[in-house]
């Protein structure tokens, strides 16, 4: 492996810090995108439960000590339940995006490594092929064996870069679903919060 990379040539070093930093963003995002962290099973079971003031002083306390993307926003629908229900649910839909943006943090990152690590590993294949060349009207330097190697060796990059591509794209898909997946249930379940909380009788 050492010499593989030390094959590939300068190109090699920022690959290898592009693949460190995208583990790092993975393994952030995989503990950041936990299902009980973002939606924690005793918040839903306490909205779905909340029907009378003291369930809601209950849930409103749950809710202060869950620092989870669930929690703030059953806050944010808590603290403005004296509002009509359009005004409630605009202010909801600004916290959800400011949630969403917190629930993406990081992806931006992977998607861009899986665009920049094959052009990085292109760069360095082209770079050594031109240093191949480059040295052929040298004496000893066209035999062919030695061309097939130098050829090889200018592959490692591209290879590099598909190997630090192709992992990423796979967790920066699997992690943009998830979000998505969990936005869809954070949506229903302040829907069906709100419209437990707003009866007809009630001013909307």
């Amino acid at each position: 492996m050492w010499t593989f990379l030390i094959e590939g040539g300068p190109f090699m070093v920022p690959m290898v810090l592009t693949s460190i930093v995208g583990l790092a963003f993975m393994i952030e995002r995989a503990l950041a995108l936990r299902w009980p962290r973002v939606i924690p099973p005793d918040l839903v079971q306490g909205l779905e439960q909340c029907d009378s003031p003291d369930e809601l002083e209950r849930l409103r306390g749950a809710c202060q000590h869950s620092p989870s993307a669930l929690g703030r926003l059953a806050s944010t629908a808590i603290e403005h339940l004296s509002w009509s229900k359009t005004d409630n649910v605009s202010a909801l839909e600004t916290q959800a995006r400011r949630e969403g943006v917190q629930l993406e943090r990081g992806l931006v990152i992977l998607e861009t490594i899986v665009g920049v690590a094959p052009l990085l590993g292109l760069v360095g294949t082209i770079h050594g092929l031109i240093r191949l060349f480059g040295g052929l009207g040298n004496p000893g330097q066209a035999d062919n064996a030695r061309l097939a190697a130098g050829i090889a060796i200018a592959f490692n990059t591209t290879l590099m870069g598909l190997l630090i591509a192709i992992p990423t794209l796979v967790m920066w898909s699997y992690f943009r679903k998830k979000v998505e997946t969990m936005t869809v249930e954070l949506e229903a379940l302040l829907d069906a919060f709100l419209r437990r909380q707003y009866r007809p009788h009630r001013k909307n």
